[in-house]
């Protein structure tokens, strides 16, 4: 029921079919058959078949998968992993398909109860900078060594510039952006960040801004927007630099 509950919350609130569909990423034809469906009992109960090796397993993935939604992204279970624990903790003896399946479906359902906090910027204004950090290893005198750069992009010009530094720290971003502002010569009106990595905490929906960053915007006068957890899309044009 998850994605009939949501398509039908966002209908109520205002939303077109053809919204919706965009919204969650589903078919129009899927949106208006579960519009029109008026009938929510359970189907009877199926004669019992053969069980399946993964359905003994199924609250403990739920489990896993609910937990994740509290954590990194990066850190979040992928099939793969689940299959591995499965075997290791849990004494599956199945195989990785069944696992797979089960985990799509399952991410599926929890995304489509994610609410909806904000619309999207699918045309960029002249003047926005989006910003993210990225990894990858660099040969410095000889070594190779994994450092962390720092991509400034603007979205309307398709411009991004590049630096490389030893974190992802308050200090790393104010001095990327201040060389960024110097190199162009203007300061924008709007920067994007992604999980407000270095210079700010997240508290459930609240953001706040460490002190050398609430100063360094302050000085430079420019707007500030955090991103929503897992929404690279929000900013996909510095995302597609830093892939």
């Amino acid at each position: 029921m998850p994605v009939q509950n949501t398509i039908r919350d966002l209908y109520r609130k205002g939303e077109s079919k053809s919204q919706i569909a965009r919204t969650l990423g589903i078919d129009r034809k899927t949106v208006r058959k579960f519009l029109k469906v008026d009938d929510f009992s359970p189907p009877p109960p199926l004669p019992k078949t053969h069980q399946s090796k993964i359905d003994p397993f199924k609250t403990i993935i739920d489990e896993w998968l609910e937990a994740d939604r509290h954590v990194f992204h990066k850190q979040r279970h992928t099939a793969k992993r689940i299959t591995e624990r499965l075997v290791e903790e849990r004494g599956y003896e199945g195989g990785y398909g069944p696992v797979q399946r089960y985990v799509k479906r399952k991410k599926e359902q929890i995304a489509a109860v994610r609410p909806v906090d904000e619309p999207l910027d699918l045309v960029w204004k002249p003047g926005s900078l989006q910003v993210d950090f990225g990894v990858a290893d660099f040969d410095i005198a000889g070594k190779r060594e994994r450092e962390h750069y720092l991509t400034n992009s603007y979205p309307y010009s398709n411009g991004g510039f590049t630096q490389v530094f030893g974190g992802e720290t308050a200090e790393c971003v104010c001095q990327g952006l201040k060389d960024t502002f110097e190199y162009v010569g203007a300061v924008p009106c709007l920067v994007v960040f992604d999980n407000a990595s270095g210079i700010a905490k997240r508290i459930k929906k609240t953001v706040i801004e460490t002190e050398l960053f609430g100063r360094f915007r302050a000085h430079y006068g420019f707007d500030v927007r955090f991103c929503n957890l897992d929404s690279g899309h929000e900013k996909g044009n510095v995302e597609r630099l830093c892939a």
